[in-house]
């Protein structure tokens, strides 16, 4: 911290970063979307069958998740077919991974009797993935151990 700051009550923070982030991904459906793209999801009808939204909502998603720059749009085609698009996370999508596995981890906790049916594993060792909170010097940090303040500049 760079020093005390005015009580809490006394500002409100400019450039919220939580606040950006619900901009860009501000529906139940468009998490639903990353979800299933981090699960391998490429094709239209991939997301509308794993998500159960519909194919308006799915098309709406894909195109605004697009145009934020999460997911890549590349044309392909199939035999006889004509050309169609597949989705692709970017960097900046998969940068949403441990938001994702936040969300999961509190869902299995929280939201379903008994935890969900699924875990994530980690693909080279097979021990469970979760996603926590560290500092960076490495502390695990607790939800009240965490302090506001002003970001540092370089």
């Amino acid at each position: 911290m760079t020093g005390p700051l005015a009580p809490r009550e006394d500002w409100i923070i400019e450039r919220c970063p939580m606040a950006a982030t619900l901009d860009i991904v501000s529906t139940r459906s468009a998490f639903l979307i990353l979800r299933e793209a981090f699960y391998g999801a490429t094709r239209f009808e991939q997301f509308v069958q794993r998500t159960q939204i519909s194919e308006p909502v799915a098309a709406a998603r894909l195109r605004e998740l697009t145009d934020a720059g999460l997911l890549d749009r590349e044309p392909y085609r199939d035999p006889g077919q004509r050309t169609r698009s597949e989705y692709h996370l970017t960097d900046k999508g998969a940068d949403l991974a441990p938001t994702l596995i936040a969300l999961m981890d509190w869902g299995d906790r929280w939201g379903i009797d008994g935890g969900a049916r699924i875990e994530l594993r980690h693909s080279y060792c097979g021990a469970p993935v979760h996603a926590e909170l560290r500092c960076t010097d490495g502390h695990e940090v607790q939800a009240g151990e965490i302090e506001l303040g002003l970001k540092r500049r370089a």
